[in-house]
C-alpha cells in the first residue's frame, strides 16, 4: 500500500496533511526553477511539435510510450522476444483448441510489469496472453502467484478472469513465461470515468468496496504470497504453510521491493511470515542483508533533492542505523485489536485501469472484473488498510472533514474552464467521502483499521523500512522520530521507547525534510508544466514536445544561476537528463 505523509485526527478519521508548521521556505534553486517554469509554462504551446508513428504490430518492443529519463534503457528492460508459433500453439491447447483456429494475435495492453496481447480464433473466442518483461521479477515467483491468486480469488466469488493456463518458466514452446486468461468484455473504469455523474459514481464506488470486503474477509494462515502447493515445490523446493485447500499455500512474498536489483540474489527471509513479527522485520532484514554486500556512498537517487545534501554522497552507514532502530520498535508497532492483526490480501494497485466496468440492462455501470494480480502481498490487515491511491483526497479539507461535498452555488455562473475545474474537485471529494462512508457500512474489518489513530504511522515505518535504500535515509528517520514522540499512542503505554533521539539531531532532521519536501514540490512544478509520469514516461505522440519541454526548462534555470558553479553542479545533477541507475540496483 502507498505510504503516506503525517496524520491528524479528523472527525474520528487519521487523515493525511503537512502540518502548518512545516511549510517550506523556497530555497535558492527552487527560486530558479520557479522562475525558469514561469517562463516556460508561458512560451511554450500545449501541443506536440510532432508525432513519432510506431507499429502495432511490433510484438517484442514497447510502443505504447516513451520516457523523457533513459528512454533508451526503459525499452531494452521492457524488449521480449518470444516464438510466436509457440505461443499461439500453446494458447490453443490450452482451451482444447488446434492453433490452426487462430486467426489473429494483437498486441492489447502494455503495463508497468507485462505485455498482454489479445488473440482470436475463427469463431470469433478471444483470450489474453500475457507475458512479463525481462526486467520483471521475481518472474518465476510473480507469474506462479497471480495464476494462484486469480483461481482462489475466483473461487471465492469475485470477478476475476478465468486463467486457461501458465507457465512460470520459459522453458516451453513460447520460450517466454505467459498466462492465459480470458478475455473479460466490456471496458476500463479509466475510459469512462470522467464522463460518469454523481449516481454512476456512487453504485460503481459501493460495488468497488463491497468486492474489497469478500477480498478481505478470506483469512490466511500466514504472510506472503499465494501460491499452488505443486509449484512452490518445484520452483523453490521446500513446500509452503498450506491453506484448507490444500492445492494452495502461501509462500515467499513476491512484493517488488524485496527483489529489486541485486536484491534477488540475496538469501534471505521473504515469507511465509508464520506471525506478525515476522512479517514486520523481514523487509528490513532483507535491506540490512542488501546494505551489508553492496551497500556504498551515494548520491540521492532523486537528483532534485541532491542540493540539500550539497551534492555530497550519502553513507549507507545511516541507513542502516535507522534500519536497526526500526527493528528495535517493530515488535511494539503490532495493533491491540487482534482483528488488525489477521492476515488477508488485497489488491496491489487498485485504480481505474486495473477495474473492467459494463453496462447492465438497467443502464448503471457494473464491475464485471479485477485485473492485474501481480506482486499481491498477503499481510496483517493493519498493513493493507487505507484508501487506494487514486481514490483518497486527503489533501482537501472538505475532504478530511467528511463533510458531504457538493457544487459551489454559484457553479452555474462559472465560465467553462471554471466549471470545468470545480467539477473535478467535486468529484474527488465525491469519491474520497463515498469510499469511506461505504467502507463503514460494507467493510467493518476495514473500517476498523482506517480508525486505527496510527495506522498510517505503522505503514509508513514499514514501507520505508522495505525499500530500497537510493541515497537516503530521512523518510525512515522522520517516521521513527514520530514514533518516539508518539509512543504511548502508537504502543498503548508499557515499556518505553527503545529509540531515543538527541534534540539537536531531531532539529537538523526536520530541517533536511522542510528543504526535500520543497524539492519534491519543484520535481512536481516539471511534472505539471512538462507533463510526464512515472519515471518520466510520455505518450509516444508528446515525446517530442516533452523532450523541447525539458531542454528549454534547463536552459532557462542555467541561464539564471548565479555563479559558475551553481550552473555546473545543476548542470551536472539536472533531474531530467539520462543517468547511470547501476549503481542503484
Amino acid at each position: 500500500m502507498p505510504c503516506l505523509g503525517r496524520a491528524r485526527l479528523i472527525s474520528g478519521l487519521w487523515t493525511v496533511s503537512a502540518s502548518p508548521s512545516l511549510r517550506r521556505p523556497r530555497s535558492s534553486l527552487r527560486s530558479l526553477y520557479s522562475y525558469a517554469l514561469s517562463s516556460i509554462a508561458r512560451s511554450v504551446p500545449r501541443r506536440a511539435f510532432s508525432t513519432i508513428p510506431h507499429s502495432p504490430d511490433n510484438l517484442f518492443d514497447y510502443t505504447s510510450g516513451r520516457w523523457i529519463i533513459n528512454d533508451a534503457l526503459r525499452h531494452a528492460e521492457r524488449r521480449r522476444v518470444f516464438d510466436v508459433d509457440g505461443l499461439c500453439r500453446l494458447a490453443a491447447q490450452s482451451v482444447d483448441r488446434s492453433p490452426d483456429d487462430i486467426v489473429d494475435l494483437t498486441k492489447l495492453a502494455e503495463g508497468g510489469f507485462n505485455r498482454t496481447f489479445l488473440i482470436t480464433m475463427r469463431d470469433g473466442f478471444q483470450m489474453v496472453a500475457r507475458i512479463p518483461y525481462p526486467a520483471t521479477v521475481p518472474k518465476d515467483l510473480a507469474v506462479a502467484s497471480e495464476a494462484a491468486t486469480m483461481a482462489l480469488l475466483r473461487s471465492s466469488g469475485l470477478p476475476v478472469p478465468e486463467v486457461y493456463g501458465y507457465s512460470p518458466v520459459p522453458d516451453n514452446a513460447a520460450e517466454t513465461e505467459y498466462i492465459f486468461m480470458e478475455f473479460v468484455i466490456g471496458t476500463t473504469l479509466s475510459d469512462v470515468w470522467f464522463d460518469l455523474e454523481e449516481e454512476e459514481i456512487v453504485p460503481v464506488m459501493r460495488q468497488l468496496v463491497e468486492l474489497e470486503s469478500k477480498m478481505m474477509s478470506i483469512s490466511f494462515p500466514a504472510g506472503g504470497s499465494l501460491y499452488y502447493a505443486h509449484d512452490l515445490e518445484k520452483l523453490v523446493g521446500r513446500p509452503g504453510i498450506s491453506l484448507e485447500d490444500e492445492r494452495f499455500c502461501v509462500g515467499p512474498d513476491t512484493t517488488l521491493r524485496l527483489w529489486s536489483g541485486r536484491r534477488s540474489q540475496l538469501d534471505v527471509d521473504r515469507g511465509p511470515y508464520e506471525n506478525i513479527e515476522a512479517a514486520l522485520a523481514a523487509p528490513a532484514h532483507k535491506e540490512l542483508a542488501y546494505l551489508k554486500q553492496f551497500g556504498r556512498p551515494l548520491l540521492p537517487f532523486q537528483r532534485v533533492r541532491r542540493e540539500a545534501y550539497r551534492y555530497q554522497e550519502q553513507p549507507p552507514s545511516d541507513h542502516i542505523e535507522n534500519l536497526n532502530r526500526y527493528l528495535l520498535i517493530a515488535p511494539s508497532l503490532i495493533p491491540k485489536n487482534p482483528v488488525l492483526g489477521r492476515f488477508c490480501i488485497r489488491h496491489p494497485d487498485l485504480q481505474s485501469g486495473n477495474i473492467i466496468v459494463s453496462r447492465s440492462p438497467d443502464s448503471t455501470w457494473r464491475i464485471v472484473s479485477l485485473l492485474d494480480w501481480q506482486h499481491a502481498p498477503i499481510l496483517p490487515l493493519f498493513l493493507l488498510a487505507g484508501l487506494p491511491e487514486r481514490f483518497e483526497n486527503f489533501d482537501d479539507p472538505i475532504s478530511q472533514s467528511m463533510a458531504r461535498p457538493s457544487l459551489p452555488e454559484d457553479f452555474d455562473d462559472l465560465h467553462g474552464s471554471e466549471q470545468s475545474t470545480a467539477k473535478e474537485i467535486y468529484r474527488r471529494r465525491l469519491v474520497h467521502h463515498h469510499y469511506i462512508k461505504d467502507t463503514e457500512e460494507h467493510n467493518e474489518l476495514h473500517y476498523t483499521a482506517l480508525l486505527d489513530p496510527m495506522g498510517n504511522l505503522r505503514r509508513r515505518l514499514f514501507c520505508h523500512a522495505s525499500d530500497p535504500w537510493e541515497g537516503e535515509t530521512l523518510a525512515l528517520k522522520v517516521d521513527l522520530i514520530e514514533a518516539t514522540e508518539t509512543w504511548e499512542t502508537l504502543t498503548g503505554g508499557g515499556a518505553p521507547c527503545p529509540v531515543v533521539f538527541d534534540a539537536d539531531d531531531v532539529r537538523k532532521t526536520m530541517q533536511l525534510d522542510e528543504a526535500q519536501r520543497g524539492a519534491d514540490e519543484t520535481l512536481e512544478a516539471c511534472r505539471n508544466i512538462i507533463r510526464f509520469g512515472t519515471e518520466g514516461w510520455v505518450s509516444t505522440e508528446r515525446y517530442e514536445e516533452a523532450m523541447a519541454r525539458s531542454k528549454q526548462l534547463k536552459e532557462a534555470v542555467l541561464a539564471v544561476a548565479r555563479s559558475v558553479e551553481e550552473r555546473t553542479e545543476m548542470a551536472a545533477h539536472w533531474p531530467l537528463d539520462d543517468m547511470d541507475e547501476e549503481i542503484y540496483t
